[in-house]
């Protein structure tokens, strides 16, 4: 019998405005995915609605977050089995909240002055959730048609280094790990190839993580051709990381990626799911 396949990174109306917590879990029951993990942006809003829904369409729903740290580039930290009404966590989330708005304005700034007509108000309609992102930005440049598709605006505009992209994480990787951990889940790196480190580096990155209790990487993602999936999940191995992954699922915001097949056929199997569940029983023992 062929084995469970999982996706233990996508996102909901929190984070793109595309799809409600209960749509995304019904479309994973539909291409038939046996678990996912709701990692939306700095924000646990939708998780309770898509734990219900997975009970009510058969899909295992793993509570998660994803977390932007502060780093040199650009660094995600993914949270697993976190208890989303941790006191710690709340209190991160209300900051994020505050940082990110401020970003949001300075995106919106950035945009105009390289000449787009894009305001924040125009992203904001596309975030019915609440919580606007660079996506929504993106979204919007390309109704515009400033951009052929929300990757092209992250490539040219919106990522780590280029002309619009605007830092201002204070969230420090290290409080991050902590605070997952305080909320009885396990903390992993997330695509670690858009840091954008040369290997050596990344790898002295990942000690560093893992001195702060960083529990595993992403394996698995949509990106990777097979040399760096197997560069990645070596290093995992190397460091005595566990792996994950998940195709970063952004529905209508990343139309090119599918629910757990990324822009191809990429299976991840549910051994990767049995491992962490594992991981998060010793942990809290």
């Amino acid at each position: 019998m062929q084995e469970k396949v999982i996706d233990l990174h996508t996102h909901s109306i929190c984070s793109d405005g595309s799809m409600t917590p209960t749509q995304l879990v019904k479309h994973a029951a539909e291409n038939g995915i046996a678990a996912i993990a709701l990692t939306d942006h700095d924000t646990v809003s939708g998780v309770e609605e898509a734990v219900a829904a997975g009970k009510e369409y058969g899909v295992e729903v793993i509570p998660a977050i994803e977390f932007s740290v502060k780093s040199a580039t650009e660094t995600h930290i993914l949270g697993y089995y976190i208890d989303i009404d941790n006191k710690q966590i709340k209190e991160i989330l209300k900051e994020i909240i505050e940082k990110r708005i401020e970003r949001n304005a300075v995106t919106a700034c950035l945009l105009q002055e390289l000449g787009f007509d894009v305001t924040l108000e125009e992203a904001a309609a596309l975030a019915p959730g609440g919580i606007i992102g660079r996506a929504h930005f993106a979204r919007v440049m390309m109704n515009k048609g400033y951009v052929s598709s929300v990757k092209e605006a992250f490539e040219k505009y919106l990522s780590s280094g280029k002309p619009a992209y605007f830092g201002n994480q204070k969230l420090e990787a290290k409080t991050s790990i902590e605070a997952i951990h305080a909320a009885g889940g396990v903390a992993f790196l997330a695509h670690p190839h858009l840091i954008k480190l040369p290997d050596d580096k990344l790898e002295n990155f990942l000690v560093e993580l893992k001195s702060y209790g960083l529990d595993g990487l992403e394996g698995y993602y949509t990106d990777y051709d097979e040399a760096m999936q197997n560069k990645f999940q070596s290093m995992a191995k190397k460091h005595g990381l566990e792996i994950s992954g998940g195709t970063d699922f952004h529905a209508a915001m990343k139309p090119h990626i599918a629910i757990g097949k990324g822009t191809g056929n990429m299976a991840i199997p549910y051994s990767v799911l049995e491992n962490i569940k594992n991981m998060v029983k010793r942990s809290n023992k």
